[in-house]
C-alpha cells in the first residue's frame, strides 16, 4: 500500500488556556479531495495551518510523503494555501501574480510565460493576463489566486473557504469547476468550509470537526446517510434526531417504541439490549407519510418553502417534533390537519447522541 501524501498524527494545539484541536489524526491519499466541514470556532484554521507550516503543534506531527515535516518552515514543504482574501499583489498584473512565485524559483524567463499561459487557459482566463486584479470580478480574482497556487504543482494545495465570499450562483459554480480542476491536475486538496452542502458537492471524503475533532471522517454518503451521531446528523443535512428505546432485537433489526407507537430500524453498529434507550438520525426526504392510523400520528404545526423544497413540521404525540420535505410539492397540507407518518427500515440510523 502506498504511502499517503500527507498525514496528520495525533496534533494537538492550544493558545493560551484554551485547547484548540485535541489529538487529530487523518492520512489523505494522493489526488485526495478531502473536506474540512465544521462550524466556525472549530478548529479547521489553525489545523490548515498547521499542515501549511503558519502554526506550530503542541504534540503531535505532519507528515507529507512519509517525511516529517512538523518543524520545517512554509518555503520547505511542498504545500500552497488559497486564502478567501484572494492576497493577489494589486500592483501586479494577473499574469505577474500568477508567475510570483515561479520568478522567486528563478525559472527562466520563456518557462514562466509558457506556465502562466497554461493556467490562464486551465481557469478560464485566457486574454486577462495583463489586466489588474481591481478590473476583475470576485469569481475571476478567486481563480487568478487559484493559477498562482497551483502553477507551482504544490503535492498538496490548501484551500481556506475559497469561495465564502462569492454569491451562491458563482459559488456554485466554482465547485464544479474547482473538483474538475483537481481531477485534472491530480493534486490533493485540503478544503475548509463550514457549508454543509458544499462539502457534500467536491469532497472524496469529509472530516467533520466539532470542539476540535474530527467526530466522523467518511465518504459524502457515508456522513450523509450514515452519521455517527447525532451532531453530525443534524450538522450535515439537518436531519431529525428522534428519542425511543429499543422493546425487542434480533435479525439484523431493532423494534422500538418512538413516541409510544412501535417503529422497526436495522441494528447499526452496535448491540441494542431491550429497555435501552435509543436515538435515531431520519432525513426529512425519508419520512413517509400514510393515511391516519397507518404509522405514528401527527399533527400538521407549519409549512414553508426553502429553495424549492417544501418543508412541513409535525408534532408527535410526546410533543416531540420531527420535519418531512419535499421537492417542489405542494400536498395541500395545513397547520392542524392530521395523518400518520412512519419511515423504511433502512432509513432511520441509530446514533450515538452527543449535543451539547
Amino acid at each position: 500500500m502506498s504511502t499517503p501524501i500527507l498525514q496528520l498524527q495525533n496534533i494537538s494545539k492550544r493558545f493560551g488556556s484554551a485547547q484548540v484541536l485535541r489529538g487529530l489524526s487523518l492520512e489523505a491519499a494522493a489526488g485526495e479531495f478531502i473536506t474540512l466541514l465544521g462550524a466556525s470556532g472549530c478548529g479547521k484554521t489553525t489545523t490548515l495551518r498547521i499542515i501549511a507550516g503558519l502554526e506550530s503543534p503542541d504534540e503531535g506531527r505532519v507528515l507529507l510523503e512519509g517525511r516529517d515535516v512538523t518543524d520545517l518552515p512554509p518555503e520547505r514543504r511542498d504545500v500552497n494555501t488559497v486564502f478567501q482574501s484572494y492576497a493577489l499583489f494589486p500592483h501586479m498584473t494577473v499574469a505577474g501574480n500568477i508567475g510570483y512565485g515561479l520568478r522567486l524559483k528563478g525559472l527562466p524567463k520563456a518557462d514562466i510565460r509558457r506556465t502562466v499561459e497554461e493556467a490562464l487557459a486551465l481557469l478560464q482566463l485566457a486574454g486577462y493576463g495583463e489586466r489588474r486584479p481591481e478590473q476583475l470580478s470576485g469569481g475571476q480574482r478567486q481563480r487568478v489566486a487559484i493559477a498562482r497556487a497551483v502553477v507551482n504543482r504544490p503535492r498538496v494545495l490548501l484551500l481556506d473557504e475559497p469561495l465564502g465570499a462569492l454569491d451562491l450562483q458563482l459559488r456554485r459554480q466554482m465547485q464544479l469547476e474547482l473538483k474538475q480542476l483537481q481531477q485534472q491536475l491530480g493534486i490533493t486538496f485540503i478544503y475548509i468550509t463550514h457549508d454543509q452542502e458544499e462539502a457534500l458537492t467536491m469532497s472524496d471524503r469529509i472530516a467533520v470537526m466539532r470542539d476540535g475533532c474530527f467526530v466522523q471522517v467518511g465518504t459524502p454518503a457515508q456522513v450523509y446517510d450514515r452519521p455517527a451521531t447525532s451532531y453530525v446528523a443534524r450538522f450535515v443535512g439537518s436531519a431529525n434526531v428522534l428519542q425511543g428505546h429499543v422493546t425487542a432485537a434480533g435479525g439484523g433489526q431493532l423494534t422500538l417504541s418512538v413516541a409510544g407507537h412501535t417503529a422497526r430500524v436495522q441494528a447499526g453498529g452496535r448491540p441494542y439490549a431491550p429497555g435501552e434507550p435509543i436515538a435515531l438520525a431520519l432525513r426529512s426526504e425519508q419520512v413517509e407519510f400514510a393515511p391516519e392510523g397507518g404509522g405514528i400520528p401527527a399533527v400538521v404545526r407549519e409549512t414553508s418553502f426553502a429553495g424549492g423544497m417544501l418543508r412541513i413540521g409535525l408534532e408527535l404525540p410526546d410533543g416531540s417534533r420531527l420535519t418531512a420535505s419535499r421537492h417542489g410539492i405542494d400536498l395541500g397540507l395545513q397547520p392542524g390537519d392530521r395523518l400518520s407518518v412512519g419511515w423504511a427500515a433502512t432509513a432511520a440510523v441509530p446514533v450515538e447522541v452527543d449535543d451539547r
